[in-house]
């Protein structure tokens, strides 16, 4: 049977890549340790992974990756948050999936992988699959392993795919639904403009340095790559700019109150920095 990989390099990627055949089904599964949301997804993908025959040369093969280890690769699949799955064939990505969706994940698999990479019918069928795991996110973000990397990512729930109708906006509740599992997804929450390593404002930018100094380990959105989210954010905190800053589940606000809030407190961050400040 076919497993789920952990892949631990760039190079190890890159060979793992270059030793499967075009024709075969590639499923990247980006994820972080401290992302509660990624646990049941590697379950689900395990699982999945679990009900293919592993062929010589495979016909699918499942893959995950720490998309904060493992930055460069994660810029390249257009990474933004976790848990998130690509679907590759031939170097080409099918599909792109955000969020903990199991069922949307499982059968956006199972339509590619009966397809070769001209669109035909491949024998390259699953075993018995079994009632797909749809368990109900938790609430909670385990800190026990924090990431300290420059660019920690967001998880998302019930995140819209790349390849959703844009006909079909999100509701008002299903839009709300959403952000208030972003706002919970780390107890350090940065929505910016651009990534840690790349801000686009400058706002962005003094936030993150600030982040930096304290050693904060925090989860990140980049509202520019949604802009369902970016608007949608603004009547949910009911706070019109950005960046915003959220601790555990509350906003706190931009970076004017930040630093007021430094200011007043100097042990602010104490409880989500790496290491005590000295």
């Amino acid at each position: 049977m076919s497993t789920l990989t952990e892949i631990a390099s760039e190079e190890a990627f890159n060979n793992h890549v270059s030793s499967i055949p075009p024709s075969a089904l590639l499923v990247l599964y980006f994820h972080t340790p401290w992302a509660a949301p990624c646990t049941q997804m590697r379950t689900v993908l395990s699982t999945l992974a679990s009900t293919y025959p592993a062929t010589t040369p495979p016909g699918i093969s499942f893959v995950s990756v720490n998309a904060e280890e493992l930055p460069e690769i994660s810029e390249e699949y257009g990474v933004t948050a976790v848990p998130f799955v690509v679907l590759v064939r031939d170097g080409k990505t099918l599909q792109a999936l955000s969020g903990s969706d199991a069922v949307k994940a499982r059968v956006a698999i199972e339509q590619h992988a009966g397809v070769d990479a001209t669109g035909n019918t491949t024998g390259a069928g699953k075993q018995s699959i079994p009632p797909p795991l749809h368990a109900e996110p938790r609430k909670d973000i385990s800190t026990s392993t924090p990431s300290t990397s420059d660019t920690p990512l967001a998880t998302t729930n019930g995140a819209v795919s790349a390849a959703a109708d844009p006909s079909l906006p999100p509701t008002k509740d299903e839009l709300f639904a959403r952000l208030d599992e972003l706002v919970k997804a780390a107890p350090v929450m940065l929505f910016m403009k651009g990534t840690p390593s790349a801000p686009q404002c400058g706002f962005s930018r003094q936030l993150v340095g600030i982040l930096r100094e304290n050693g904060v380990k925090y989860g990140f959105f980049n509202i520019l790559a949604d802009e369902d989210v970016r608007q949608g954010l603004k009547e949910y905190a009911d706070w019109p700019t950005f960046p915003q800053l959220w601790v555990k589940g509350e906003l706190v606000g931009g970076l004017d109150i930040v630093k007021e809030e430094i200011a007043t407190n100097p042990d602010f961050f104490k409880d989500y920095s790496v290491a005590p400040r000295t």
